[in-house]
């Protein structure tokens, strides 16, 4: 993927790596992965689980403020200029859009929602409408869960968070909360989350094909990239993660989608390159 010559302060990054932080009490890569698969598999709610994370300990419900801008390292630099482009792109796709925040951070820090923990991977707090990221989490995707390591792959898992920034925007949200309530069931609860994550795949596709287009061809992918995002989607899909845990396949407990599901739609995003593209819902 090409970014290097992408614009850069348009991310809205605070950098709060190296302010402290603890891990989940137990600590340890295998409670870290535990965790992971349980953000992905259970579809926990940020809000829960940051305040779970809180109670078995780690940083303090302090407020943290850390750097505002560009980072100086690459991983940082990457995380803003992908950030900006992906709001370069929803400014033109979505009339009155406005950026979330991003913060980058190391094991803990507060959030909106509660204490944000590294091992719950990268997350979006509608409270305070942020997207939150401790980049050691490709790590942890790429050795413990099999996704690609390419940088397109780690740019659309930050693209499916900005999805989620835009479906707050546009209410999609609180549409689908208010559904869940409604639910005559767990079953039918989780329909509505898997239609919830699927549109931010496909956000994250729309992103991808028109990220060359707002930026002149600085930010753009390169032939094989479309691949590699696609293995990391099937990696994380609910039914892959059951196997991995050890566990039967159970579609009705699925609250992200399928490998298939998760594919399909970031592909569909892709090729339209049109939000209007990506309508999850009229199935569930």
């Amino acid at each position: 993927m090409r970014w290097q010559g992408g614009r850069t302060g348009g991310g809205g990054v605070e950098d709060r790596r190296g302010l402290g932080g603890g891990a989940i009490a137990g600590g340890g890569i295998g409670v870290g992965v535990l965790a992971l698969i349980g953000y992905f598999f259970f579809g926990i709610d940020p809000s829960t689980t940051t305040q779970l994370a809180s109670q078995l300990g780690g940083v303090g419900a302090s407020e943290q403020q850390g750097q505002v801008g560009t980072p100086e390292d690459q991983a940082g630099r990457f995380v803003d200029v992908i950030g900006g482009n992906i709001n370069d792109v929803w400014a033109q796709k979505l009339n009155g859009y406005t950026p979330p925040k991003v913060v980058i951070y190391t094991q803990g820090t507060p959030t909106g929602c509660g204490m944000g923990q590294s091992a719950m991977g990268p997350f979006y707090c509608p409270t305070d409408r942020t997207v939150y990221l401790d980049l050691g989490f490709w790590q942890e995707m790429e050795t413990k869960l099999g996704a690609s390591g390419a940088d397109f792959a780690r740019a659309y898992v930050i693209a499916h968070e900005f999805g989620h920034h835009v479906q707050t925007l546009t209410g999609t949200s609180d549409q689908v909360r208010r559904a869940q309530q409604r639910a005559r069931g767990q079953g039918e609860a989780n329909q509505y989350s898997v239609a919830l994550e699927l549109q931010a795949d496909c956000y994250a596709g729309v992103w991808a094909k028109n990220a060359a287009a707002v930026s002149n061809g600085q930010v753009a992918l390169e032939p094989g990239d479309i691949e590699e995002g696609m293995k990391t989607a099937q990696a994380i899909g609910d039914d892959t993660l059951q196997r991995r845990a050890g566990g039967r396949v159970s579609p009705e407990s699925f609250t992200h989608g399928s490998s298939a599901q998760r594919v399909e739609w970031l592909q569909r995003g892709y090729q339209s390159g049109d939000p209007a593209a990506c309508d999850t819902f009229s199935g569930a």
